[in-house]
């Protein structure tokens, strides 16, 4: 045999490629720039809409068995309890007969009013209802994902609310789904009203030692007139939140000596937790008057006019 015939190539075990600290470097600095990428210019928000999307069907088969599952043990556990509350709910019908014709008559005592006063009717919520289908991925905040998006006129940074308060606030917008920043995550914040005091204040989203479902009321004075007890609702004034909405109550008030603010923990009124069926509010924003223009520049030259 010829020498020149040999295969002379090392066999693949020897075969040496780019090395292991190189492609770590490398992928490294791919990941970091992305990172900084999606974080500061959201380069990867149309890949994010187009892949929510894409999954939107995978994740709603999915989650058809659990569903199911879900539906069949709340009907076989549930048939003594819709007794139980068919009769409560026909004992409290009774009681708001009563309570209904009060009700008529001061809404036209109010209508009235407003007619003579000449005030502004109040504003018309529009709402629709949606299904929360599972919780972000991210463990380190409180977003859910519902099942409502662009498709359905959900816009950003509508209001998210159940029969008893506010739960978060819509943050990202996709074409069938959207997701929902609850109150208790750590970036979240929303202005206040003290029922009690009528003083404004705002909640930010707290993490306890015991749980993520806390909020604390920051920026407030170590003397300020703050009871454990206390209802907090959504004070209207930023144009998001409709006024009046039942938001969190105070749970523990500490007042130190040293400490020019008091450190104050809340409890939202609607815990987020098991919580299958939510209302998606428009932004009052949206309703409220455009704010008139200016005079400034139309009254100038009227007082050159007059100096003349």
């Amino acid at each position: 045999m010829a020498l020149g015939t040999l295969d002379r190539t090392p066999p693949p075990f020897f075969r040496q490629g780019t090395s292991a600290l190189t492609k770590l470097s490398f992928f490294s600095a791919l990941a970091l720039f992305l990172m900084v990428a999606d974080a500061r210019f959201h380069v990867t928000l149309p890949l994010r809409a187009v892949l929510a999307t894409a999954l939107h069907p995978a994740q709603r088969a999915l989650l058809v068995p659990v569903e199911g599952w879900s539906e069949v043990s709340e009907y076989l556990l549930g048939l003594n309890k819709a007794l139980e509350g068919e009769a409560a709910a026909r004992k409290a019908m009774a009681l708001q007969a009563e309570r209904a014709m009060r009700g008529d008559q001061l809404a036209a005592e109010n209508a009235r009013l407003r007619e003579l006063l000449g005030l502004r009717a109040s504003l018309a919520l529009r709402a629709q209802a949606a299904q929360v289908l599972y919780d972000a991925t991210d463990p380190y905040s409180r977003k859910v994902i519902i099942d409502r998006g662009s498709t359905s006129n959900i816009a950003l940074a509508s209001p998210v609310i159940n029969e008893a308060g506010v739960l978060g606030q819509v943050t990202r917008v996709y074409p069938l789904s959207s997701e929902v920043t609850l109150l208790t995550d750590k970036d979240a914040a929303i202005p206040v009203l003290n029922a009690r005091t009528q003083a404004r204040s705002a909640a930010f989203g707290y993490a306890s030692a015991i749980g993520n479902d806390a909020l604390e009321l920051r920026f407030m004075a170590g003397n300020a007139d703050v009871q454990v007890g206390d209802t907090l609702t959504t004070s209207g004034v930023d144009g998001i939140y409709p006024p009046g909405v039942p938001v969190a109550k105070v749970v523990s008030v500490e007042r130190k000596v040293d400490s020019g603010f008091a450190r104050i923990l809340l409890t939202p009124t609607a815990s987020p937790d098991g919580v299958r069926h939510v209302l998606v509010l428009e932004p009052v924003g949206v309703q409220m008057p455009p704010r008139p223009e200016s005079t400034a520049e139309e009254v100038r030259p009227a007082k050159r006019g007059g100096r003349r």
